[in-house]
């Protein structure tokens, strides 16, 4: 899959928030975890990138959901707008 400038970076966004987990970028953009990891490596700094792995692998981090909280059941805040396939909302 090819993936323009705009999503790079729309994914490398939802990758560093805490909260957006790996699934909701999948479902967004259709890449799975293996591949945001490998998305970050190559468009990051390295020092960057490990601080990354870090604050995800930290339990900080809610990337993954069944580290979540179980009362969380949406990928997005109730005011954020719909997420809908691979639209990339406007800014």
């Amino acid at each position: 899959m090819e993936l323009n400038i705009e999503q790079i970076d729309r994914i490398i966004e939802m990758a560093w928030e805490d909260r957006t987990p790996f699934e909701a970028i999948e479902f967004q953009f259709g890449l799975p975890e293996k591949e945001v990891i490998k998305l970050m490596r190559t468009e990051l700094k390295r020092s960057s990138f490990n601080r990354w792995r870090k604050r995800v692998n930290s339990g900080v981090s809610q990337k993954h959901l069944h580290k979540r909280n179980p009362e969380i059941n949406r990928f997005k805040c109730n005011l954020q707008r719909q997420i809908t396939g691979n639209k990339i909302s406007k800014r």
